[in-house]
This record gives structure tokens, sequence and C-alpha cells, in this order.
């Protein structure tokens, strides 16, 4: 009939339309490949996310590696995305490589830190709330970052060490086990037995709420002065209560020492005065 448009002709005309290179074929035919890796980005992501939901690996630990996943992804379907519409794509990752490794020599400490922020997340040698001492400082942990590790002092500070060097030092965790030894030094007369003075001390530390029974106080001969024997008096608290536990035994000694006549010896310095003038006469 005439006048009638001819809509197969139409879209014959419309899919060979050309840019250069590129037809309108080609770009929808990309555009379909564009669609269904992100769809199968998607698909991963939701499976890479409910395997690693059955590990023990960290909270924050699988939010980075999902996002490191998907940024890798990501990438991958732009380059095929790209190679499907006949750019060359040899060049282009050869153009991200040298970029990549301009970028990483420009960065060596932020990818130090963050490989040490990896080996934290993973190794777990602290997490929040934990009181660590490290060779930069000690404190509560109050946050873990890929790149560094905020620590809160018991004077009030914020410290943020670098995950590199901590990783590279010693760590020592005082909350992971529950519980800590306490290691008082006391010194005592030689007038007074060391049971006599052993016994003081336990008595003191019996006064003292929160030190554990199992495993046991201990009282012990640690060595002998010129003045005084010493005496290492140990005991276990819970984390929570160490520190009262700790001051508080202290004073309980002292006071038991006095209540047993136990002398708690010290230093003197005795001066004599010598009158010139008599022991001249003399």
């Amino acid at each position: 009939m005439e006048g009638s448009v001819d809509t197969s002709s139409l879209l014959g005309e419309f899919l060979r339309a050309s840019w250069g290179s590129l037809t309108m074929g080609k770009v929808l035919s990309s555009l379909a490949l564009l669609l269904a890796c992100l769809a199968a980005i998607r698909l991963v992501m939701a499976l890479a996310g409910r395997l690693l939901g059955r590990t023990s690996v960290d909270g924050r630990m699988r939010g980075y590696i999902l996002k490191g996943v998907k940024t890798a992804l990501y990438l991958f379907a732009a380059l095929v995305f790209a190679g499907s519409l006949g750019i060359d794509v040899t060049s282009l990752i050869a153009l991200v490589s040298v970029f990549g490794l301009a970028v990483s020599l420009a960065v060596q400490d932020v990818l130090s830190n963050l490989a040490g922020g990896m080996v934290l997340l993973f190794s777990k040698p602290f997490t929040l709330g934990d009181y660590v001492a490290t060779e930069d400082g000690e404190g509560v942990v109050e946050e873990i970052t890929l790149t560094h590790t905020k620590l809160d002092t018991v004077d009030g500070q914020r410290v943020m060490l670098p995950n590199s060097r901590l990783v590279a030092g010693k760590i020592v965790n005082y909350s992971v086990r529950g519980v800590r030894r306490a290691d008082l030094a006391v010194s005592a007369s030689y007038d007074d037995s060391a049971g006599a003075v052993r016994a003081s001390c336990l008595r003191a530390l019996s006064r003292v709420p929160g030190i554990l029974e199992e495993p046991p106080p201990q009282v012990v001969v640690s060595a002998y002065g010129e003045s005084a024997v010493a005496y290492r008096v140990r005991f276990w608290a819970s984390t929570e209560v160490f520190w009262d536990a700790h001051n508080a035994a202290l004073e309980e000694v002292r006071a038991c020492f006095k209540e047993d006549g136990i002398t708690m010896t010290y230093n003197h310095l005795n001066v004599h005065l010598v009158d010139e003038k008599n022991t001249k006469e003399k």
C-alpha cells in the first residue's frame, strides 16, 4: 500500500547506522553484554557474602574483602564492555598497570599499613575493648581500621598507631584471657620470720574483694637485702577489677603488718655529730 511504512526495513537501517567503526547493532549487543555482566556481578557478590558469612572472618574484614571483589569485578566488566565495542583493551590494561605502579610507589607507607591491617584482622591479636601494650603506647582498643589502630590511654588521650608498626612489633594483650596476675614487692625485717610475714600477707589478701581463690595466692621470699628480706606477693584477679584489687592489696598488706607487729623496713641514715673542741682536749 502506498505511503505505508516498512518497520522491518527501518529497524534494519537503524541497526546498520554507524558512527565510525561503531554500529547501532554493536552498541546494543555491547549494552546487553554489560547488563549480563552486572547481573552476574550481583549474583557473585551475593554468593560471596553467604560464603564469607559462614566463616570465622571478622565482620570488618568481610566488608573489605567484598568491596575489593566488587571493585575487581566492575573493572573486569568495564574491560569486557570496552572490548565488545572494538576498543583495544591491551593498551588500556597496560595504561592501568603503569598507573597502578606509579600510585603504589607514591603510597608505599599506606600500602604497608593496609597490609598490616589485613594481618591484624586475620590473626586477631586483639579486639575492640581489649587493653593492650605496644612498643608505641598502651591503652584500650577503640577502633581498628585498615591503616591505623586507635587506642584510648588511661589518661584520656587518643593514640593512632600505624598497623605496619603494630604487626612488626611486640603486642601484649592484657584482656584476652580475662584474668591477670599481680606481683607485689614488699619487705620485712630480718627479725620477723618468713612464716609470720607470709601469714600476715595472706590475711591481708583475704580482705580484698575480687582476688581469685584459684590459682591460690602466693607469698615467697625473693631476695635478702642489706637491711631487709624481700618478698613477692602474687595473686590473680579478673581483668575488670585487677587495678582495684592491686591497690587495695597494697593498703591491706601495710595494715596487717602493723596489726601483726611485722616491721616494714626502709633505709635509714644515721648522722653522728662530733664536738671538735672536746675531741682536741682529750
